[in-house]
């Protein structure tokens, strides 16, 4: 390879990495910011996990479009296009004061980390050659983990920030509400950089040879090639695209009924990733990453600790993401694939059992928070001659689901205090509104020692899916598709990826709050068996094989 085409080479992962970067944000950014986000703009919890849900709920809108687009305009003019989605969700996000602006800005958000998903591993498999493809897709999803520990520590840092301010507030109503406004609003502003960087640097790309040639374009797709590959290389793999099926006489005669997902030999690699486009969500693995300081505080850690958890294992996600990339073109697809699945399955069922080990542990109180019910409000004291005695004289914690019509709403109360009181009150627009109080929980406080194992649980859980499923996910979805169904199927496989993502992330502070959050680690677990089994005995091994030789393997 010459000196240039290195260095294109270079620059075409540089810039998918930023994709990379700017996807992983959208999913890690908002974990640190619901600390805030629901204490200045006034959501209950179905809203609150739709504004998560709503970034992954905008990818499943997207991801097909985009697909379909990248085959008609061509893929570089929409990552230009992703990359301005992105820096418009952001300012929409940041100037939003109610619900419905900070949704919509969310679901933008989504949608250009949607295009991204689909774009961006379709413009590298078809980019660059076989030797460096699982470089440049293992370097996509490192990127995309480094997103996620980059929001980790911007959401560190101004979570620090707002602690110190309300510690300093004195009680101050205004100056609390003023620091958790500007917590996750900055937190948010933050990331517009990477952004306007990969729309700037997508201008500067050259066109995918493979998308030319299917134009006919073959003159520009040899000049494509010769940009990241030598003169002999280019022509080479001009001659491969050349004598595909796709592109042969043979071919072009059966092109006219080869567009359909059902023709018999694209049914099995196209259903081959979908189960592993959907499989990968259903471990949790957005949902963990969205409500992981959530998941942390509930275990019984402090806010500052929280996020600080939060940093560690994100930061671990990105260091196993760099041994997947060592070992992705050594061991193989397959083999990271039922050790990571293996290891999420393991790590899953400690921290559903170390949940169970002290929600079990919860008793009803949902009649005595009721009988204390005067009109559609309620206060009562928290203490053991209202709620009961405490086992081992531990710190005991109240927890109440309610609503007033408008969605569920969550309160909770700790008995570390003389005057530690429940005192829900409607709002403006509930004034005449009936109370309901769905569930009332009254349990012991986790320790603190509890919020560090859940967290090595979910390290143990980063660090499998980042080794397996991380990486061989995005070479599932850009090796197993033929060419002549690689952008559609990319397409459909990514909105059923999204659509697992976003009904799980949409149900899961419902659903914790029903049911506990021991509930959602099983089912999770659960879910990862079915695609372990996948990975060992259906999924075939593409390490080492070009695109073309791929496709005909199915045929």
């Amino acid at each position: 390879m010459t000196s240039g085409a290195g260095l294109y080479g270079r620059f075409v992962i540089f810039i998918a990495g930023l994709g990379g970067l700017l996807y992983g944000i959208d999913v890690g950014i908002i974990a640190a910011a619901l600390l805030y986000l629901s204490k200045t703009v006034n959501l209950n919890l179905a809203q609150t996990s739709l504004i998560v849900a709503a970034v992954l709920g905008g990818s499943m809108v997207s991801s097909p479009v985009a697909g379909v687009l990248a085959d008609w305009c061509g893929r570089k003019k929409i990552m230009i296009v992703s990359g301005s989605m992105f820096v418009a969700s952001v300012v929409l996000i940041v100037i939003s004061q109610g619900f419905t602006s900070l949704f919509l800005g969310r679901l933008l958000q989504g949608m250009s980390g949607g295009v991204i998903a689909v774009v961006v591993p379709l413009y590298l498999a078809e980019s660059l050659g076989a030797n460096r493809r699982g470089q440049g897709t293992a370097v996509f999803q490192f990127m995309l983990t480094f997103g996620i520990a980059l929001a980790a520590f911007i959401g560190f840092f101004y979570t620090r920030q707002a602690e110190a301010t309300i510690a300093h507030a004195a009680g101050n109503l205004e100056l609390i509400r003023a620091a958790q406004n500007h917590a996750w609003r900055g937190m948010f502003l933050a990331v517009i950089y990477p952004g306007l960087l990969f729309f700037a640097g997508a201008f500067f790309l050259t066109e995918s040879p493979r998308w030319l040639m299917r134009r006919g374009r073959r003159e520009e797709a040899l000049r494509a090639l010769r940009r990241s590959a030598s003169e002999q290389d280019a022509e080479l793999a001009l001659q491969e695209m050349a004598s595909a099926p796709d592109q042969s006489r043979e071919g072009k005669a059966a092109a006219r009924d080869a567009g359909s997902l059902l023709k018999k030999k694209y049914v099995l690699p196209f259903i081959l990733a979908c189960i592993v486009l959907a499989f990968n969500q259903a471990t949790g693995i957005n949902s963990v990453l969205g409500f992981l300081v959530v998941i942390l505080r509930q275990a019984g850690m402090t806010a500052t600790h929280a996020t600080q958890g939060d940093v560690v294992v994100k930061l671990l996600n990105c260091v196993m993401t760099l041994v997947a990339v060592a070992l992705v073109e050594k061991k193989g697809r397959t083999f990271l694939l039922k050790i990571g699945t293996a290891g999420i399955v393991l790590s899953l069922l400690a921290g559903g059992f170390v949940f169970l080990s002290f929600e079990s542990q919860r008793v009803d109180v949902k009649s005595r928070i009721q009988a204390a019910e005067t009109g559609n409000h309620l206060t009562i004291p928290v203490n053991e001659t209202t709620l009961g005695p405490s086992p081992q004289k531990q710190a005991m914690v109240l927890t109440v689901l309610y609503s007033y019509g408008d969605g569920d709403h969550i309160a909770t109360v700790l008995n570390d205090s003389r005057d530690a009181a429940l005192d829900i009150q409607p709002d403006a627009k509930s004034q005449h509104a009936p109370l309901t109080i769905e569930r009332a929980f009254y349990g012991p406080v986790p320790a603190e020692r509890t919020g560090w194992l859940i967290t090595i649980c979910l390290a143990i859980f980063i660090a499998s899916y980042a080794v397996g499923p991380g990486v061989v996910v995005w070479l599932a979805l850009s090796e197993l598709m033929p060419m002549r169904i690689r952008s559609v199927g990319m397409g459909i496989a990514l909105l059923l990826n999204q659509g697992v993502s976003t009904l799980i992330a949409a149900v899961f502070l419902p659903a914790v709050g029903n049911y506990g959050y021991f509930s959602m680690f099983f089912f999770w677990a659960g879910c990862t068996v079915i695609y372990f089994i996948t990975a060992a005995f259906f999924l075939p091994e593409t390490k080492g094989k070009t695109l073309e030789e791929i496709e005909m393997y199915f045929e």
